[in-house]
């Protein structure tokens, strides 16, 4: 089911809450998220004129669809925890920074890195994302459409990175246990990143990640894997189930 059907379905029903940042203060908005309550009607809600606010939707925790309409400045959606947030425009830095759950949907372009330190959840850019996109990830799915910059996945630690497009130099930097999935070419893979077999398992992972993201006319079998040589730290393969 891709990321954005729940938003979709509740726009259709008319029942969303409007926030025109126009000519209502971003703390309302804000605040009005945070003390939403488990089983509360107000599942939909539509952001008008964000003209590049910065914060937009921070630290939601109940499963609401947030609709962004317009472009956002820095931290759209940073630690949410259960949302389904649509920018329908483009994202400054750190969208969905440190993400827990639920998903983020970025219908433009992204800035430097989105999605660090994510730790769950789904975040779909379907643009590009500039530098650093993923750093120190751990535990977010992140699917790209377009290219990715320079410094993406560095030590990044669990989930999956996978770009339909390329990526710049030094690819996976001191990774630890992520998986990178690239479609297209790679500038350049970091200290101690290495392409790696692309095993069944990992293209039935690949291809639900495709799925979710809701990318349609690609196959899992067109991306090559990167992941960790595994020798800049100490590892224990019996504790692999731990990252």
């Amino acid at each position: 089911m891709p990321a954005t059907t729940m938003s979709k379905a509740q726009r259709e029903q008319g029942h969303a809450r409007i926030f025109d940042l126009g000519q209502q203060p971003l703390r309302e908005l804000n605040q009005a998220l945070h003390q939403l309550t488990p089983g509360s009607n107000e599942t939909a809600w539509e952001v008008l004129n964000p003209k590049g606010s910065h914060s937009v939707a921070v630290g939601v925790d109940q499963p609401v669809a947030v609709d962004v309409r317009g472009s956002v400045g820095y931290y759209c959606g940073g630690m949410n925890a259960g949302g389904a947030i649509t920018v329908h425009g483009s994202a400054g830095p750190g969208v969905g920074e440190n993400m827990m759950s639920g998903s983020i949907v970025v219908k433009g372009d992204a800035s430097q890195y989105a999605g660090a330190t994510g730790r769950g959840g789904l975040l779909v850019i379907e643009g590009n994302a500039s530098s650093r996109c993923g750093i120190s990830m751990k535990g977010i799915d992140i699917v790209v459409h377009g290219n990715v910059g320079h410094m993406s996945a560095f030590m990044a630690q669990s989930g999956n990175l996978v770009v339909l497009g390329d990526a710049g130099d030094a690819l996976g930097d001191s990774i630890y246990e992520a998986r990178l999935f690239v479609r297209g070419k790679v500038g350049s893979l970091g200290a101690d990143c290495i392409a790696k077999e692309m095993r069944p398992e990992h293209l039935e992972l690949l291809q639900g990640l495709l799925d979710r993201a809701g990318v349609t006319g690609v196959k899992a079998a067109e991306f090559k894997r990167y992941g960790s040589a595994r020798t800049l730290y100490n590892f224990n393969i019996d504790n692999a189930d731990a990252y």
